[in-house]
């Protein structure tokens, strides 16, 4: 393993975990099932860990915009693929990646780390599944015991690794779903400071699909250890077990497609507390509370008394995604967010009940309405929770287009991912700010805080924005030092934002160069006299002009230099003020049409020209050379597969679905829901650390599909498009779509009955899009 010290970062592009129903008209089925009247929805699928991006490739970080007297700045950097991060009170920092791989540090600020845990071996890294949850015993190094929780590589009953951060097809991640488990486990500081072998604490969590995984740990003030994750079903489809049912979800065995009106798989595995008596509860789309030498459910928790090993860890259920919590530091109060499908991002909040389970209500509800998917297929589970009102609803919600705040103007309003909470301490932070609640979103690129109530909690009603224009924040923790940190996946980095007392601001650098290319020996003539500091204080200037790193070649605002053979270079200005901060800015000196440092990349197959369906296998070849190291070998290169999703208005996001290394391999096309591309990326390392990349977008054969019904104006919900009233939608071929009819729609004075689809279906089937256009009619009859 290359220390972060050393190895050069691979900029990583946003990937996959939240659904979205587009919901287009259907005013009869709506008002006739009492849906509620579709609002303005997301983009499909969204995801926390790769959200959409509209920064240019390769442009550099900047510190996020934030309140007067805070600045933004860069703690740790260097890492690959930083998902979490857990700092010990006595300022131990450990960071996560999702790859498997821990790295500790003995403070935030030191210049070097170790490897504390690889558990690369067991995680399964594909999609949103990885290392995702980290938690440091609050009475560390006296309990020198740090928590992970991760996607373990093996289905129920196997060893790991399984699939090897792949997935083909069949079974294929979208198609059947190359099923895995969670694993959460104790690792123990030993002497060296490295962790002994892992203790396993909590093994389940059985998942289908790529995405709802492992979640967040985190201790309470009560001692003991909280943990959440996802439902694991798919987010293309109303996934109630009707594939397959691998995870052997009641009342069928494992191999036993569900059906309606009993399944209780799927998306429904949220909802398993509420099996009959003598079904096994799951701790999929739920928060646990456990011991935390144990792994066992905790006295207190509201079925400590149960037969059921899992159940008695459940504190709270009903979610779909609650890929971060924080628990309050006196209160034990947990709140949590929520990943929304379509209709709403949710912010829960609960306190521990020994009497009560509470019931957030995914995928029956999201947000505080019924899911107008889930209400028309007529499940058993959904329809006695809808007749109960016993969900427990958001405290806040929003979803694509709206503001979080009255002050909200956060960008990438095009969709929504709740990616972090934490409180901050009563002393450190001027007010407002002292024990108020901070939360994050990875989409948005945004940090809001709670406003406080007459008792000192957090108020729902009083938010405001703190921060923006953070690059991909998905996990928020106050560090022992007060400050707020946040760990940016995109740029690799754990990065923190610090009040900051001092009045003196940083100074801005600027470089002109003329020439900045030409033939040798080339004078170039360099001009800093455009940078500034906005407190009108002098600047020091230290130049580095010959590129070796070292600031030592000027000390005045105007600088030249003869560049006397074939050469690319980078040469730099830092600025400093009287006050000891600085910034630097580059340009780039290219001698007699020397090359870059950086590899060429080229893609020889597949052809622009391919149009893939789902399920297709796509070969792939290439090759680099580089200006030094000539041709590079296979193990310089490497390939990443993106699923490029855009939305009818231009706004687009990524998901990254596999890696591969060598000069050339295959891949399946998955599914997902239409307007999608792929985009297929060579990226290829020098023996100087320097990567180059060459991307090309592979578009989809897509087909059209029309649904009517008789008599007409008849809605019928398809998979993640909606409700869907006599008309078309284009679809992606090889697409797998979840079909759902109204059993009984009541009309005054009709009731109107399902009668069959004109191909002899049930009310609820699955289509697997066609290579030609299809028109689907459902009939009805009146009663």
């Amino acid at each position: 393993m290359t220390s972060p010290e050393t190895r050069s970062r691979t900029r990583l592009r946003p990937l996959a975990v939240i659904t979205a129903v587009l919901v287009v008209g259907a005013t009869m089925l709506t008002g006739a099932l009492g849906m509620a009247t579709p609002g303005q929805v997301r983009t499909n699928d969204e995801s926390v860990l790769y959200p959409p991006r509209d920064d240019v490739e390769g442009a550099g970080v900047e510190a996020a915009a934030v309140p007067e007297g805070f600045r933004d700045e860069t703690a740790i950097s260097g890492l690959t693929e930083p998902t979490v991060a857990a700092f010990a009170p006595d300022g131990t920092t450990f960071v996560g990646d999702k790859d498997g791989v821990i790295r500790v540090w003995d403070d935030v600020d030191s210049d070097t780390s170790r490897v504390f845990a690889d558990l690369s071996t067991e995680v399964f890294n594909g999609w949103d599944r990885g290392l995702l949850g980290l938690a440091v015993h609050p009475e560390f190094p006296e309990k020198p015991h740090v928590y992970a929780f991760y996607t373990r590589d093996a289905p129920p009953g196997q060893t790991a690794p399984v699939w090897n951060d792949q997935c083909p097809s069949p079974p294929g991640y979208t198609e059947d779903g190359c099923v895995v488990t969670n694993r959460l486990v104790k690792l123990t500081m030993g002497e060296d400071g490295v962790a002994q072998a892992p203790e396993t604490l909590v093994d389940g969590w059985c998942q289908q699909y790529p995405s709802h995984s492992a979640d967040t740990l985190a201790f309470g003030p009560d001692g003991a250890l909280y943990a959440s994750a996802g439902e694991g079903a798919s987010f293309n489809f109303a996934d109630y077990g009707q594939q397959g049912n691998p995870c052997a979800d009641p009342p069928g065995d494992a191999g036993t497609d569900l059906t309606i009106p009993d399944a209780r798989g799927g998306s429904l595995r949220a909802q398993s507390p509420r099996r009959p008596d003598g079904e096994p509860a799951v701790l999929n789309g739920s928060v646990i509370r456990i011991d935390p030498d144990t792994g066992e459910g905790v006295a207190g928790n509201p079925y400590a008394d149960s037969a059921d090993e899992n159940k008695r860890r459940i504190l709270a259920y009903g979610f779909r995604n609650p890929f971060r919590f924080v628990v309050h530091p006196e209160s034990n109060e947990v709140w949590v967010g929520d990943v929304g499908e379509a209709r709403a991002d949710e912010i829960n909040r609960f306190v521990p009940d020994s009497t009560e389970a509470p019931n957030f209500g995914w995928p029956c509800f999201e947000g505080a309405e019924p899911h107008p998917s889930w209400q028309a297929t007529g499940l058993t589970m959904c329809d006695t929770l809808y007749a109960e009102g016993s969900d427990r609803k958001p405290v806040l919600q929003y979803t694509s287009g709206e503001k979080v705040s009255p002050d909200d103007t956060c960008p990438n309003t095009g969709g929504a991912s709740l990616s972090g909470f934490a409180f901050a301490d009563g002393e450190t932070l001027p007010e407002p700010y002292r024990g108020a609640l901070f939360f994050s979103d990875s989409t948005r690129g945004c940090i809001w805080v709670m406003g406080k109530d007459t008792d000192g909690a957090p108020n729902p009603a009083d938010v405001t924005t703190f921060a923006q224009g953070l690059s991909v924040p998905v996990q928020l923790e106050f560090g022992p030092d007060g400050a707020l940190y946040y760990v940016s996946l995109d740029t690799g980095e754990l990065r923190r934002i610090v009040h900051d007392d001092d009045p003196n601001t940083e100074p801005e650098a600027v470089i002109k160069a003329k020439p900045t290319e030409g033939k040798s020996p080339l004078l170039v003539m360099f001009d800093g006299r455009g940078s500034s500091d906005p407190d009108g204080d002098r600047l020091r200037y230290e130049w580095d002009l010959d590129g070796d790193g070292e600031f030592d070649d000027g000390r005045l605002p105007i600088a030249f230099w003869i560049y006397p053979k074939k050469e690319f270079v980078r040469p730099a200005l830092k600025v400093t003020d009287p006050g000891g901060k600085s910034s630097i800015a580059r340009v780039d000196v290219v001698v007699d049409n020397a090359p870059a440092p950086e590899p060429t990349p080229v893609i020889d197959t597949p052809d622009t020209d391919l149009r893939w369906h789902v399920g297709q296998k796509v070969s792939f070849s290439g090759g680099a050379t580089d200006a030094k190291d000539g041709t590079l070998p296979e193990s310089a290169l490497t390939w990443k597969l993106t699923m490029r999703h855009c939305a009818h208005d231009g706004h687009c996001h990524s998901h990254d679905i596999e890696t591969f290394t060598g000069s050339s391999g295959e891949f399946i096309a998955p599914d997902h829901p239409y307007p999608s591309h792929l985009e297929l990326t060579l990226s290829a390392r020098d023996s100087d650390g320097n990567v180059g990349t060459k991307t090309i977008e592979l578009q989809p054969k897509t087909v059209d599909l029309t649904f009517k019904s008789d008599p007409e104006g008849i809605g019928v919900t398809v998979g993640n498009y909606g409700v869907v009233t006599d008309s078309t939608i284009r679809v992606i071929v090889g697409s797998s779509l979840s079909v759902s009819a109204a059993a009984r729609i009541e009309i005054p004075p009709y009731v109107l009955v399902f009668d069959r689809w004109e191909d002899g279906a049930g009310a609820s089937r699955i289509i697997d899009a066609p290579e030609e256009p299809t028109t689907y009619t459902v009939y009805y009859t009146i009663e």
